[in-house]
């Protein structure tokens, strides 16, 4: 136990730079005129992620998971 709590900041921190890369690595067309209402989907245009891009979101997912839940555990211990 007394070895998880030496080793687990560094596990966050190898979680986190993940996070940030897989976050910043994903498409958006999403720009400051749509924040208001603009854009050019104005009509509500739905994307379906496929390939590559369904792979990051949901690894992009599953890395948020095992950030939140690294950090309980660290606040538990």
């Amino acid at each position: 136990m007394e070895s998880l709590v030496n080793i687990l900041p560094y596990i966050q921190m190898v979680l986190s730079v993940l996070l940030i890369i897989g976050i910043l690595m994903q498409q958006s067309d999403a720009s400051l005129g749509a924040v208001f209402g603009g854009g050019n989907d104005a009509g509500g245009i739905q994307h379906t992620r496929r390939g590559l891009e369904k792979i990051l979101f949901n690894g992009t997912i599953i890395l948020g998971v095992l950030f939140i839940l690294t950090a309980f555990l660290s606040l538990i211990l």
